[in-house]
């Protein structure tokens, strides 16, 4: 079964350091079978306002196995610093309905 990894994201202070963490955990993603099915700013808030001024970003992942090995890798580990300071950020892994 498919699962998504899903990140909101309100980005505060966009940086170099960020910029890398972006470009590098794309690349894991990809490596781990991953790929994004969304990844940029909201375009429309239809209810609420929790969304507003949010980045979503979501990655489906074959199963459960990928998405873990992505997350507890030693690079991804090592690169995970690189977003302090840059906003605030909610992840969380859902499965799919497939």
């Amino acid at each position: 079964m498919s699962v998504y990894l899903v990140s909101i994201c309100e980005i505060t202070n966009f940086s170099e350091a960020l910029s890398e963490y972006a470009e590098v955990s794309a690349k894991l993603i990809e490596e781990n079978g991953g790929r994004y099915v969304v990844r940029g700013p909201i375009n429309k808030v239809v209810e609420g306002s929790l969304l507003d001024g949010k980045t979503a970003i979501i990655a489906k992942f074959p199963n459960k196995e990928c998405v873990d090995n992505f997350w507890a890798s030693e690079e991804y580990q090592s690169i995970k610093h690189k977003r302090e300071g840059t906003g605030f950020y909610d992840i969380g892994i859902f499965e799919g309905v497939d």
